[in-house]
């Protein structure tokens, strides 16, 4: 018997000029024990459908039609219900655990805080559940953790506290949105592994709100699809995988990087899948390509960076080692993966390699000339030009005060100060063409375009200086799988046709193997192992390696388009 009931939920936002339904007469029903996915790409309503539950719909939108029943109650009939059942009879995972935590009060008094509002208990009863709450989501020492902040805890600790918050009034139905998406797959694999015990253990109804179908492959037990607020489709999770029957769940299933083979592209289903060359071709025009050769253009010997508190010697006590003695080298035209925790240091090797940190031992090769020792501006100037970087989130690295234009013609301008503006607009549109965007997002803002779209920007403004290095940070995890694929398969392209060579940093190690020719393996500063791509997949060296392989959640598995 169904726990909870949603039938023909619409909600609405009323705009100036529109009214934008951000969920369709959506009909879902989860049972105790049982854990749902609410699966879709940003604005599909998955989260929409997840508020509305508990009546946190902002204004102006509202719920404008259907019911919403937790067992036979209706929780919005009544607005007094839905404020006893929050917290109480609904617990809540949210994505970001920094967020969902309050940085001046200890992990016990936020504990303790919610108990008592929520249950009649004492403060040393309050204490002890809160104490048992922390052992319980696997929190180690927790008579001592229980005194700590929330910035003592690593981000994956942090979402255990979250979930023990989520848990400490005894909640009926848990609702998790995105509660796996910043956190590397170890941790991944541990917070899920720690839902599916609990739904159990417990006797939950759990909805599991996620843009990712390797989770939704190795966690739910069915699955509700989500498209532009619509319900595209429901049923049980291996079914849904195997053999979907809607066009857009297909598209979904079919952009997931698999793990037990390389392709050459992503399939976009609801896009034609067209090669950019007819696009590209005009930037190729104006591009001076390097030919390749049998070369090594980037060469990192024995590099090391210690970070620490004190601004006279880096031999403090409270020093950390964040890369320690690495090395590795790169063939012009090759894609090299750096793979890795959060922490392994690969990010703070990319940015050794474009000079926003000087290392503090070893050294850089960039085609034979050593740019760790270039003191001076104007000739780091020359190399800077030919490595360019794509950051995590494209919203945050644009100026969102500029115009797109202005943003791509910055670097242009700054390396060729005599262009024209004639060249100068023509080359932008060009840059924009080849990322696939049109030239009228030229006169646009950030703010203006989607995640996706965003990215294809800060693209284009890398591509602006005619990089032969391309260190790409990160660049696809902030967006949907579908996007994802599309951007990946734009970098595929333009790889191809620019003879770029790419520094590819990424936890993902599907998106990786797709990626990359040889890949290198980090671990808290220190280099695993350097490899093949196939050859580490398939046979892999270090004991490191073979968990994180065995950790990534599988899709290919049960599904077979």
């Amino acid at each position: 018997m169904s726990f909870l009931k949603i039938s023909n939920l619409s909600v609405d936002y009323k705009m100036r000029r529109e009214t934008v339904n951000a969920a369709k007469n959506v009909n879902i029903e989860v049972s105790k024990g049982e854990i749902l996915g609410l699966v879709g790409e940003s604005g599909s309503g998955k989260s929409t459908v997840g508020n509305a539950i508990i009546n946190l719909i902002d204004e102006p939108g509202k719920v404008s039609n259907g019911t919403i029943f937790l067992g036979d109650i209706n929780v919005h009939k009544d607005p007094e219900n839905i404020v006893n059942y929050r917290g109480n009879k609904i617990g809540l995972i949210f994505q970001d655990p920094q967020t969902s935590l309050n940085p001046i009060f200890t992990i016990g008094e936020q504990l303790i805080e919610t108990i008592q509002t929520h249950l009649n208990l004492k403060l040393e009863e309050a204490k002890n559940k809160a104490i048992g709450l922390l052992k319980e989501v696997g929190i180690k020492d927790a008579e001592v953790r229980f005194n700590n902040y929330p910035h003592q805890f690593s981000g994956g600790m942090r979402q255990r506290v979250v979930i023990s918050l989520a848990l400490c009034c005894e909640p009926e139905l848990l609702i998790a949105d995105e509660p796996t998406t910043a956190l590397d797959v170890s941790i991944q694999s541990q917070i899920l592994d720690l839902i599916k015990r609990l739904t159990k253990e417990r006797n939950l109804a759990v909805i599991l709100i996620t843009h990712d179908m390797g989770v939704i492959s190795e966690t739910t037990d069915r699955v509700a699809v989500m498209k532009n607020g619509d319900l595209v489709e429901i049923g049980p999770t291996k079914k849904i995988l195997t053999n979907p029957k809607e066009i857009y769940t297909k598209s979904l299933v079919s952009s997931v990087p698999p793990t037990n083979k390389k392709i050459d592209r992503f399939i976009i289903i609801e896009k034609e899948n067209k090669k950019q060359s007819e696009t590209n071709i005009k930037i190729l025009n104006r591009w001076t390509k390097k030919e390749i050769i049998n070369q090594y253009l980037v060469q990192v010997k024995h590099l090391s960076k210690t970070f620490n508190d004190s601004f006279f010697t880096e031999s403090s006590k409270n020093s950390v080692m964040a890369v320690d003695d690495i090395s590795f080298k790169i063939k012009e035209g090759q894609s090299f993966g750096l793979v890795g925790e959060s922490g392994s240091g690969k990010s703070t090797i990319a940015k050794m390699i474009v000079n926003l940190f000087r290392p503090s031992k070893g050294d850089i090769f960039f085609d034979n000339v050593c740019i760790t020792k270039i003191k001076s501006n104007k000739e780091m100037m020359k190399f800077r030009k030919q490595i360019q970087m794509i950051f995590q989130d494209p919203y945050s690295s644009l100026n969102g005060r500029l115009k797109v234009k202005d943003i791509v013609a910055e670097p242009i301008k700054l390396h060729n100060p005599s262009i024209s503006l004639k060249d100068l607009n023509s080359y932008i549109n060009d840059l924009l063409e080849s990322v696939e965007l049109t030239q009228q997002s030229a006169d646009r803002y950030p703010h203006e375009f989607s995640g996706g779209q965003r990215q294809r920007i800060s693209i284009a403004r890398a591509l602006a200086t005619q990089p032969r290095l391309l260190i790409c940070d990160e660049p696809t995890s902030a967006l949907d799988v579908s996007i994802q694929a599309q951007i990946l398969n734009l970098l595929k392209d333009l790889q191809e046709q620019l003879n770029l060579t790419i520094l590819f940093i990424s936890h993902d190690l599907p998106v990786v193997r797709q990626m990359c020719d040889r890949i290198a393996v980090l671990k808290n500063g220190k280099l695993c192992e350097v490899s093949k791509t196939e050859e580490l997949f398939k046979n892999p060296s270090h004991e490191y390696t073979k968990e994180l392989l065995r950790l990534m959640p599988k899709i290919e598995s049960i599904y077979n388009l």
